[in-house]
């Protein structure tokens, strides 16, 4: 359309009882673009920092299969990406000048006071996308990892599988979560690279190499906190590759590399005692406890002490029955969203104190939100005994 001259542009403003004393002197004529729609563009909202990494020249990734919510991810955190509708109409003006650009412009242009400038409107839209900071969806990294566990160089199914095998540039297009967070993950659940592609090691295998480091120990007379790289690899190498003796070092002890450089291990108490005790509860759909208890210290090495607390999340005692037992509860095997997570707990048991709940919800919780805060909204509390247990806010079929 022709450009308003500045006359009307003052008619319009005291039509509208605007006074223009109030505002800049430049006025925008907008006109429609001859192809002005709404499909062609998205409006995505974003906090100072992930603009800024744009800006430094880094990437956001969308991230998710067809049946999946989407989430965007940076290099090291996760949004959810939800759409939201705005009841002012937002319109795309390429070379539209901001107030802060015209007030600079102003010093350098004094004929501006009868200004009118035409801009074209390339498109609009009535929403736009909003970011929310949300918990990496990892569950599905274990669950792929898990089709295909490593059981060790001899095993024939590992050369005429026909399983996926997955690479770090598989998982970043298959997992919901940035690269670090995967990363992260990755060693959290001990998997390693066979060749290229990230495996988890089947658990008897695992424990296999974990018995041999464990009997050499023994055999050698070392000092738990300071087992040898390169004895372990000379000793065993026979037996098993030696990047699989690396490997299980790696998972179950701390590495420390003293003054001459030789690498040490410190093998980690608890890690071992737990692993231990999933061996002997995987056996059995519940184990009477003091007797669990009993063959569990005669299992674990020399030197180390089982104690219960060092099987949160992965087993669960009831003391109700009599007498008390414990069964295998793992963490890792319950659903990843809230609700669903929530209902499959109470249907493993009705009422929890929030000691044994904890460990099961622990991984659910948000930045800065606590378990207290999750228990308020997805169970109600009420006093049995004197102790402060939690139940289903609905019904559990």
């Amino acid at each position: 359309g022709a450009m308003r001259s500045r006359a009307e542009v003052d008619a319009t403003l005291q039509t509208a009882k605007v006074n223009p004393a109030e505002l800049l002197p430049v006025a925008h004529c907008l006109s429609f673009g001859p192809r002005a729609g709404t499909g062609d563009y998205c409006l995505l909202q974003l906090e100072p920092g992930l603009s800024a990494q744009l800006e430094a020249g880094c990437s956001l990734v969308i991230r998710g299969e067809k049946h999946e919510q989407v989430v965007l991810c940076s290099k090291d955190k996760t949004y959810d990406m939800k759409i939201a509708d705005t009841s002012n109409m937002l319109l795309f003006i390429p070379g539209c000048k901001t107030p802060e650009q015209l007030k600079a412009d102003q010093a350098s242009c004094n004929i501006i006071h009868s200004q009118a400038c035409c801009a074209g409107i390339a498109g609009f839209s009535n929403n736009y996308w909003e970011l929310r900071r949300c918990r990496p969806k990892l569950k599905k990294l274990r669950k792929l990892l898990m089709e295909n566990p490593y059981e060790g160089p001899d095993n024939q199914k590992d050369q005429t599988s026909t399983f996926a095998k997955y690479t770090t540039e598989d998982l970043l297009s298959l997992i919901q979560a940035s690269e670090e967070e995967i990363l992260h993950q990755l060693q959290v659940i001990d998997a390693c690279r066979i060749e290229g592609y990230w495996r988890i090691l089947e658990f008897d295998y695992e424990m296999k190499l974990l018995n041999h480091v464990t009997q050499l120990i023994d055999s050698e007379s070392w000092s738990l906190s300071k087992v040898p790289l390169r004895t372990c690899l000379e000793e065993l190498g026979s037996l098993e590759p030696k990047e699989m003796i690396e490997h299980i070092l790696l998972s179950y002890g701390r590495k420390h590399i003293d003054d001459a450089g030789e690498v040490y291990f410190e093998m980690q108490e608890d890690k071992i005692c737990r692993a231990i005790a999933q061996m002997l509860l995987q056996n059995a759909v519940k184990f009477n406890l003091s007797e669990f208890q009993e063959v569990w210290q005669q299992s674990v090495p020399e030197g180390m002490t089982a104690r219960l607390d060092q099987l949160k999340g992965l087993a669960l005692v009831d003391e109700s029955s009599r007498p008390a037992t414990i069964f295998l509860l793992k963490v890792e095997d319950l659903p990843e969203d809230n609700q669903e997570r929530f209902n499959s707990l109470f249907s493993i048991r009705e009422k929890w104190t929030e000691v044994d709940i904890a460990p099961y919800i622990q991984d659910l919780c948000a930045e800065k939100q606590t378990v207290g805060a999750l228990l308020t909204k997805y169970a109600r509390s009420s006093m049995q005994n004197g102790v402060k247990v939690y139940n289903s806010r609905r019904p559990i079929s």
